[in-house]
């Protein structure tokens, strides 16, 4: 069992940026972040093979959202920048012990963290 911790959601103005971070408790092969807003179904934004380092990015993030790690501490981030009020979205970290070419497909996540809101004001 892995437990995804996330930290970093919080309210800001549109062109702003936070930067969100998943702490996983153990090792899996892919990890990536998705988000939820209310009445949308759950949406794959980023992912990263833990091995290569590779990185896949949705059409809807690519060039402001970047997702990285740091395998010292076994924890994940994802850097938004340029955010939008379309942003607003409960973000969930998730993992999974295979690896994909592309963004990890929520039936292939083994585990998901709790969420951290992220809210974008106009």
């Amino acid at each position: 069992q892995v437990q995804l911790v996330e930290s970093g959601g919080g309210s800001v103005q549109a062109g702003g940026s936070l930067r969100l971070s998943c702490a996983a408790s153990g090792y899996t092969n892919y990890m990536g972040w998705f988000r939820q807003a209310p009445g949308k179904e759950r949406e794959g934004l980023a992912s990263i093979n833990r091995v290569s380092g590779r990185t896949y990015y949705a059409d809807s993030v690519k060039g402001r959202f970047t997702i990285s790690q740091d395998n010292a501490k076994n924890t994940v981030y994802l850097q938004t920048n340029s955010l939008k009020p379309e942003d607003t979205a409960m973000y969930y970290c998730a993992a999974s012990y295979l690896v994909v070419a592309g963004i990890l497909p929520s039936r292939e996540v083994n585990y998901w963290g709790q969420g951290t809101q992220v809210t974008v004001s106009s």
